[in-house]
């Protein structure tokens, strides 16, 4: 139960869209008001929660270390909502912080305050330490009779029963609280080097200087020369800082590796597995039945792809290059709104509802700007405030489908705030539920309104590849990453050792219709999840393929099925993912629950086929 710091992201103040790259054309771009948080962060308020939390944690210290293995069930319910408290003041900090410094990585003023607040809250924070230590020594009989005797305590038993399961982990007292004084100089500082060494890349295309964000972007411009430029400019800029990448590759991957063998964790992933409540036999099936599907997924539609683009190759700057009969117009942010606003109402009005705010309210940040993180990402901030979408974006139709999945991630959010701070954060693998699903009632939408079978084609087709980049590409991501912390427990680890391990996945995933070009075997140094959260990816693949199986419910008119979904996602972190698919009759813990997923996926590609074939 200590506060995850690290969890606490976060962007920065706004530019003029319109003079940014890729902000041209696309109307008004919203930008953050961050003042729900803090007004500034020399506001008073930001100093007065910080002196809060230093005293709070002081007195939860005075008023509760030594004593929770004799507390009763009322002094143990009070000690959870005084922590709680503690854990929403920090959140609140931390995610200002962070969002500031996320809109603006390459400024000095913003990654100072960020650390700032980072080492005094985990100054103060470090007091609180012995509270989850001692909790773990409390006898399993004795915890369930608190639970018996006070209801209130007892609707945190899930927050417990997470604490619990890393009991056979748990480090002495002494140790744990160095592990968390050392974490601000720790992953943390290796984390922030990746993300404000990636944002001050320049890539120079066409003698136009770009960031990383508007170059990648470039790996789906029409024009396949364009698309070749950008791959191969990254491919130099990556080798040019290779050794810095290798470092802190090697490092975070070193660090975990000492912990889980002082934890006498059995496996590297065995923490992450942990964290988002998932069994390792569930992870491995799926795992294991999207390999087998690889032949029947991303091979045959590349092949499809190679002759559509009349190409006797594949090269890495085509995989996500767009159709020769799609249109290649720009979509404007009205129309994206209006595009995923229909989806969700078309699905229940409380979904469009729910996401209204980010269009109107300062909740989304949408340009691309010098110095911004790339990607995209919802955070949650903390219960008592509001959710903050960023993204990156440039008018592509992939870029509506990303707001369409972070705005589902948005809606989740607020829905799980109500379970209060400790309850409402939501595993890796179910994190994913809402904004997948919100990706699909997008397509499906727009599937339903293609009047031209040229249409059908290029939505069908750039669904296809939006999951197999979700599935199949991640689950090579996780094989990548499973080799890596393999690969380092028996030494330091050169850029090419590196490289030859990210190449071995990149074949057998992609399948024979692609070659790879010189350089693209240092593409590993740019996937920030492989540094923040270590065997994260998985989760997308999880989160897709449980979408799939809930959204065949859904087609199948479930009585229902919109209350049930909603009840889901209120849920938050406070049931297992069994229990939450249990009212729809799935089982993720069933093998073959992750081939109807999966079966989704090849029945596009056999639709695709049939075009071909008629």
């Amino acid at each position: 139960m200590t506060h995850p710091l690290s969890a606490h992201l976060g962007p920065a103040p706004v530019q003029d869209a319109a003079a940014s790259q890729g902000g041209r054309d696309l109307g008004d771009l919203p930008e953050w008001d961050l003042s729900d948080l803090y007004a500034a962060p020399d506001a008073p308020e930001v100093a007065r929660d910080l002196d809060w939390l230093d005293d709070a944690c002081a007195r939860f210290a005075d008023a509760y270390e030594g004593k929770l293995a004799e507390i009763d069930a009322a002094g143990l319910r009070q000690a959870v909502l005084d922590y709680e408290e503690i854990d929403l003041k920090a959140g609140r900090v931390m995610s200002y912080a962070g969002l500031r410094y996320y809109q603006q990585t390459t400024d000095a003023e913003r990654a100072k305050f960020l650390s700032d607040c980072q080492d005094r809250i985990t100054g103060a924070t470090a007091k609180l330490v012995f509270f989850s230590l001692e909790i773990n020594r409390i006898p399993d009989d004795r915890m369930e009779a608190h639970f018996a005797a006070d209801a209130e305590l007892a609707r945190y038993k899930p927050v417990f029963d997470r604490l619990r399961a890393m009991r056979p982990y748990q480090l002495s007292d002494e140790l744990e609280k160095y592990l968390h004084d050392d974490s601000v100089v720790g992953a943390s500082a290796w984390n922030k080097l990746f993300d404000e060494t990636m944002a001050g890349l320049e890539f120079e295309i066409d003698g136009e200087v770009l960031g990383i964000e508007a170059t990648l972007n470039l790996l789906t411009d029409p024009e396949r020369s364009k698309r070749e430029a950008a791959a191969r400019e990254l491919a130099a800029t990556f080798q040019g800082n290779i050794k810095l990448f290798a470092r802190i590759h090697n490092t975070l991957t070193k660090m975990g590796e000492i912990q889980d063998r002082w934890r006498k964790m059995p496996t590297p992933q065995t923490g992450r597995h942990l964290s988002n409540q998932v069994e390792p036999e569930v992870v491995e099936a799926l795992r294991n039945a999207v390999v087998a599907a690889y032949p029947r997924l991303s091979h045959r539609y590349y092949e499809l792809k190679r002759k559509w683009l009349g190409l006797d190759t594949l090269e890495v700057w085509d995989r996500n290059a767009p159709l020769p009969m799609d249109d290649p117009r720009l979509i404007g942010w009205d129309e994206a709104r209006a595009t995923v606003t229909d989806a969700y109402a078309g699905f229940d009005p409380r979904m469009a509802e729910l996401a209204e705010p980010f269009f109107t309210d300062g909740w989304t940040d949408a340009a691309v700007k010098p110095g911004k993180a790339p990607g995209a990402f919802a955070h949650p901030t903390v219960a008592d405030a509001h959710p903050y979408v960023m993204l990156n974006y440039l008018g592509k139709p992939r870029d509506v489908m990303t707001l369409a999945h972070e705005l589902g991630h948005g809606v989740h959010q607020r829905l799980a705030a109500g379970q209060g701070e400790l309850l409402s954060s939501t595993p890796l693998t179910l994190a994913e539920t809402a904004s997948v699903f919100g990706e699909m009632l997008t397509f499906r939408k727009l599937l339903a309104g293609a009047e031209t079978d040229a249409q059908r084609k290029v939505l069908l087709a750039g669904k296809v590849e939006d999951m197999i980049n979700t599935v199949v590409r991640q689950i090579a991501f996780y094989d990548f990453e499973c080799k890596l912390h393999d690969a380092r427990r028996d030494g330091e680890l050169t850029p090419d050792d590196i490289n030859a391990l990210w190449m071995s996945v990149q074949g057998e995933s992609l399948g024979p219709a692609f070659t790879f070009m010189e350089g693209y075997e240092t593409f590993w140094a740019y996937i920030p999840h492989f540094v923040h959260s270590p065997f994260y990816v998985y989760a997308y693949a999880f989160g897709d393929g449980l979408v799939n199986a809930l959204y065949a419910v859904y087609e199948e008119g479930d009585a229902g099925f919109q209350d049930k979904y909603f009840e889901m996602l209120k849920a938050g972190g406070s049931k297992h993912h069994k229990e939450l698919l249990a009212p729809f009759g799935l089982d993720a813990s069933d093998p073959a629950f992750w081939d109807k997923g999966l079966s989704m996926i090849s029945g596009f590609i056999d639709e695709l086929e049939a075009m071909e074939d008629a």
